[in-house]
């Protein structure tokens, strides 16, 4: 099996990853495909720009995985409509800080407001897939009720994709390895800030959280 390890590809042990491997007991994870992120507008209140050249191939790469029979979970961030998840509690911390490095964000109060457009998925849901549309905060497991459903469906090993790969999708993975899953980041279908936080947070996956491969590496392998 081909994997990255400190973002150099190498051939990986196949029979000491069996258990990463069983799509009977696997879920991938979606994380903020929505238009709060992905809309091409001056007034998208997050925009994760790098992260809509990967809109296509997570479609293409979920049709595979549905065919298969290995469950979907999209995660969506919502907040509610008052503010007192956000901008009238405690803010999040990416209010302030990411502005330092991208300037400002002219809409960013809109970002994730439940019923708003902000909130529609760009990456197609179907009927079949789960959802979980109550993140608040960088991890798709907190305050959520992910951990719940994985548990209850007895998912054991998670694959991300979804962005930014240096912030949600990270936080996601190391929340599921301190919850005992099996991690796995699917490295052409997350996309980070930019490309050197995008390798660092892989990096860091690769050496402390479980396996980064790429989709049709995943996808030959349960197919084998």
């Amino acid at each position: 099996m081909k994997g990255w390890v400190y973002n150099e590809e190498r051939e990986l042990d196949t029979a000491q990853f069996a258990d990463y491997l069983n799509p009977a007991t696997t879920a991938v994870v979606s994380i903020d495909m929505h238009r709060g992120h992905l809309d091409d507008s001056p007034d998208c209140p997050c925009p994760a720009p790098r992260a809509r050249d990967v809109v296509a191939p997570i479609d293409s790469f979920h049709d595979e995985v549905r065919a298969l029979g290995v469950r979907i979970v999209h995660i969506k961030s919502v907040l509610r409509p008052g503010g007192e998840d956000d901008i009238h509690g405690i803010p999040a911390a990416w209010r302030r800080t990411f502005p330092l490095h991208v300037g400002a964000i002219p809409n960013a109060d809109a970002h994730a407001i439940e019923g708003s457009r902000w909130t529609e998925w760009v990456t197609r849901v179907e009927p079949g897939d789960m959802r979980v549309d109550t993140k608040r905060r960088l991890s798709a497991f907190y305050p959520t009720d992910l951990d719940f459903l994985l548990r209850n469906q007895r998912i054991e090993t998670v694959v991300l994709n979804g962005g930014f790969t240096d912030c949600c999708v990270l936080n996601t993975a190391f929340d599921a390895n301190n919850h005992n899953y099996r991690v796995i980041v699917l490295r052409d279908l997350v996309r980070g800030t930019d490309p050197h936080l995008e390798g660092a947070a892989l990096a860091m996956v690769s050496l402390h959280l479980g396996l980064v491969v790429d989709s049709s590496e995943l996808l030959r392998q349960w197919r084998g």
